[in-house]
């Protein structure tokens, strides 16, 4: 699908790319917004490995699952916020190292990263809910 929706730095700014996000992005009219809740590292049957990098690419695969249910894919992502227990430098890399696997040309979603004290369920490392944009 033909990107439409910019995803810009503005000049006055730092340079987000390493941590693996954008400023903005922009949506033309005439699209539609499909709101994706918060996804974590739990598999169909509800497991969870206690394993950080192990719950963010599961994260990314259920947002994956609902968004192709929608006839999108991660490519489609706008805007993510994204939740992590005891967030440290570490999980940073780890995240910023996922998401560039996901978004080599480094045309990142916006997103706001939220350290938080724990999640919904019990052994829960991370939650990622995403916005994505539908060509209609």
């Amino acid at each position: 699908m033909e990107k439409i929706v910019q995803l810009i730095n503005p000049e006055g700014l730092y340079d987000p790319t390493p941590n693996a996000y954008s400023h903005l992005a922009v949506v033309p009219p005439g699209h539609t917004l499909v709101y994706v809740a918060g996804q974590g590292g739990e598999t169909i049957t509800g497991h969870l490995v206690n394993d950080f990098r192990t719950q963010v690419k599961q994260a990314f695969e259920n947002l994956a699952i609902a968004l192709a249910s929608q006839q999108l894919t991660l490519q489609d992502v706008i805007k993510q916020t994204t939740l992590v227990v005891a967030h440290d430098m570490e999980k940073l890399k780890i995240l910023s190292e996922e998401t560039l696997i996901i978004w080599p040309n480094k045309k990142f979603p916006i997103n706001t990263l939220i350290p938080v004290p724990r999640l919904a369920l019990d052994g829960m490392l991370i939650e990622i809910e995403v916005l994505a944009v539908k060509r209609q």
